[in-house]
């Protein structure tokens, strides 16, 4: 009965974590852009982006973080068999890189109060497209466990990437596109 428990919030705790990491970094972005605002409205937004990223860091994605962490060790400690299989260590090296990029996301927190960050709003909108990447391979590890499809997986995860990429890009251009429109008539 304390595999099911422990499972249970370890799913709670992954959608809370990456609930937490998603919007972390889109406050980066915003964070990023405030810098292109004029003052007094560039230190207002850039204040209380501060707090929103702090609040959500500490309050939200951290103990999400925790959670899930703490339930895949109940979820091993339940069955330390597991521990055997190739799958999981697979898994967990990915799981190393999510908690890798969590805290590197606490380090560039810093860097913005700081500012210290160089970062453009477009740099993070690429940065936010990692734990998307890594939840598909988590999931489908977790989901497949030893009968994972490498070709069909290595294809989808390439075919996300460049499809996050291209609309990255294009979303640039269009914003580009929008701004020169607004300044257009300001310069005549």
């Amino acid at each position: 009965m304390m595999y099911f428990w422990f499972k249970a919030f370890h799913l709670i705790g992954i959608v809370v974590w990456f609930a937490g990491l998603f919007y972390l970094v889109r406050l980066f972005v915003y964070h990023a852009e405030a810098s292109q605002q004029p003052e007094p409205a560039q230190t207002i937004l850039k204040t209380q982006y501060e707090i929103m990223e702090k609040r959500l860091y500490k309050i939200i994605t951290t103990p999400g973080m925790i959670v899930t962490v703490t339930m895949a060790i109940g979820l091993i400690f339940t069955n330390p068999e597991i521990l055997k299989l190739r799958w999981l260590h697979i898994k967990l090296a990915f799981v190393a890189l999510l908690l890798a990029y969590h805290f590197f996301c606490g380090w560039i927190m810093k860097q913005l109060e700081k500012e210290k960050c160089q970062w453009t709003g477009q740099q993070f909108r690429a940065f936010n497209e990692a734990p998307t990447i890594l939840l598909v391979i988590i999931v489908l590890l977790a989901v497949f466990k030893k009968n994972l499809p490498l070709d069909l997986t290595t294809f989808l995860v390439f075919t996300l990437i460049i499809a996050t990429t291209a609309s990255i890009q294009f979303y640039a251009k269009k914003r580009r596109l929008n701004q020169e429109k607004i300044e257009g008539p300001r310069k005549k």
